[in-house]
């Protein structure tokens, strides 16, 4: 399996041209979704540069924090990172996580409607099919990366992971679930559910249930996924990300219930 793309001495791997590819489909996407609001596509172009670099470090951290086994197997530890700090920025070495690129891409767009007088909710409705679309397609990378598989099976969809890139105790099995493949679907899925609840439901959907329902569909996504993933990241034994995305999943659910519930006249 080739790395990537070859461009003279350059190197421009798969999994990073998908992941550039789902970006600028979903900012494609979040612009047209601006614009059926009534806001003007342009805001997604202010937003896109501060949105994936504050993403990106809020995944790097998340990922630094809290690093997969196969990165532990490595010696690559959150004690590691902090004693090598020109490594935060080595991206190319260990990962990211989704739950840091939340709370970065929060952070930021939080700050710049504030600065600019838009409403935070509104604008993350504008965004949630888009970053569905994005997850979906960058996703697909993870092949290329021979990562992010679930444990082994003998279903017929199994796929094949090289020895190099199995873990400790794994080394003679060759078969595996897709993990990635059925995020990269179910993602899609959450795309989908979304664009059909903002117009079904037009009228009586609020300002930001959009997003609380993007949270709440992904969220249970992963809460699922992660019983079948073997590269988990352990914090006091606990699967840290199963355990986040199941907080989210139950605030996320909370919210849309009492932003709906019946007003009792007095």
């Amino acid at each position: 399996m080739t790395e990537g793309l070859s461009l003279g001495p350059l190197l421009i791997r798969w999994n990073g041209l998908l992941v550039a590819f789902g970006i600028a489909t979903g900012a494609l996407l979040a612009a047209r979704e601006a614009k059926k609001r009534n806001y003007d596509p342009e805001i997604i172009h202010y937003l896109f540069l501060p949105l994936i670099i504050w993403g990106m470090l809020g995944a790097r951290l998340w990922h630094i924090l809290t690093p997969p086994l196969s990165s532990v197997e490595l010696g690559l530890t959150t004690r590691y990172y902090f004693s090598h700090p020109t490594d935060f920025a080595a991206f190319w070495i260990g990962g990211f996580g989704i739950p840091g690129a939340w709370i970065g891409g929060a952070l930021v767009l939080l700050y710049f409607a504030r600065k600019n007088n838009f409403s935070f909710w509104e604008l993350s409705d504008i965004l949630a099919p888009g970053l569905a679309l994005a997850q979906a397609i960058g996703r697909l990378g993870n092949y290329f990366n021979q990562e992010l598989y679930g444990f082994p099976t003998n279903l017929p969809w199994k796929i094949f992971i090289d020895p190099a890139s199995r873990l400790s105790g794994f080394e003679t099995v060759n078969f595996y679930h897709p993990l990635f493949a059925y995020e990269a679907l179910l993602n899609l899925a959450n795309m989908v559910f979304l664009l059909w609840f903002a117009r079904r439901f037009i009228w009586t959907i609020k300002t930001g249930d959009l997003f609380l329902a993007y949270l709440g569909f992904y969220s249970l996504i992963r809460f699922l996924l992660e019983f079948l993933r073997m590269d988990v990241s352990l914090v006091n034994n606990f699967n840290i990300n199963q355990v986040f995305f199941a907080i989210v999943f139950i605030c996320a659910g909370i919210g849309m219930v009492l932003r709906h519930r019946p007003v009792q006249e007095l």
